[in-house]
């Protein structure tokens, strides 16, 4: 099983996809012959064309309109925002027209857009680089936010949201792109969006990432705790999908341990970390042994 960085997971991901079903459309700035700024669709114009694999114009708006466009006519279109922080300035197409085309035509037109963009801080990146807006879109009712935290779990998250008839706001942890390597199957692989995975499991404390967090809590937080508190005492779950939120394994974590930290690379306030603690005090309360606690992002 050959060992891949999250980056070159992205791309089997994509390159198989667009083996398998030829209409799998990939478009964005500078995707095609550079491929793409981090290299997630490098090879991939030589391989398929110019048809499928567009490059556009520096305009986040069309890039995500003419997306739409081409899913309603039977594409499946997979976009790239180049950062996160530019990914505002598509958000009149996804608010206005992507999320609510189901609802709008009462279920007869479903839009199987994949919009994809690297996020997050940890590379030195200037501002609208190192953004964290993953609530944003969770808060967009029709809208599926996926956050994968390596690169197994990114190349089968991605292939599922390719996969899937509704649109699907893809976040890339762009600290985790190149820091480490897992292995990967060459073979077809596929996790469900909207279940978060028990890392290691624990009785005394719920600890919940996503993201490039989750290399570090499981590197160094999960050895620090467990080394002062006993080995098994920390359930460490890398959530994946903010939107939507698999409320069922956070409780069900949560009742068994009695204590919860939250960790995020968001600021605190109006975060998804504020989310899941009104979950837990709305279904756990009684279970509890202290309040929740967040290590989050700074509200500047």
């Amino acid at each position: 099983m050959p060992k891949l960085n999250m980056v070159q997971a992205l791309n089997l991901a994509l390159d198989q996809e667009m083996a398998k079903d030829p209409d799998v459309i990939l478009l964005g700035q500078d995707i095609g012959p550079d491929g793409g700024v981090f290299r997630v669709t490098d090879n991939l114009h030589a391989k398929y064309g110019e048809d499928r694999v567009i490059d556009t114009p520096l305009a986040e708006s069309g890039i995500l309109g003419t997306a739409i466009g081409m899913a309603m006519g039977g594409v499946k279109a997979v976009a790239e925002m180049q950062f996160c922080g530019f990914s505002y300035l598509m958000t009149g197409q996804w608010e206005g027209h992507a999320r609510r085309f189901r609802s709008r035509s009462q279920g007869h037109i479903s839009l199987p857009v994949v919009v994809r963009f690297p996020y997050g801080g940890g590379v030195r990146a200037l501002e609208h680089h190192s953004e964290s807006p993953e609530a944003t879109y969770a808060h967009m009712a029709g809208s599926k936010v996926v956050i994968p935290s390596g690169p197994r779990n990114a190349r089968a998250l991605l292939v599922a949201s390719i996969r899937d008839p509704d649109p699907v706001v893809f976040f890339e942890p762009k600290h985790a792109y190149r820091a480490f390597r897992e292995e990967v199957p060459e073979e077809e692989e596929v996790l469900p969006i909207g279940k978060a995975h028990i890392a290691h499991e624990g009785e005394r404390l719920t600890l919940i990432g996503w993201g490039a967090l989750m290399h570090m809590l499981e590197e160094e937080a999960l050895p620090e705790l467990e080394k002062q508190h006993g080995e098994g005492s920390v359930e460490l779950i890398d959530l994946m999908t903010i939107a939507p939120m698999d409320i069922e394994t956070i409780i069900e974590s949560v009742k068994k341990t009695g204590r919860c930290v939250i960790v995020q690379e968001a600021p605190k306030s109006f975060s998804a970390a504020s989310e899941i603690i009104a979950v837990i005090n709305d279904q756990c309360l009684e279970y509890m042994e202290a309040p929740v606690k967040r290590v989050t992002g700074f509200d500047v």
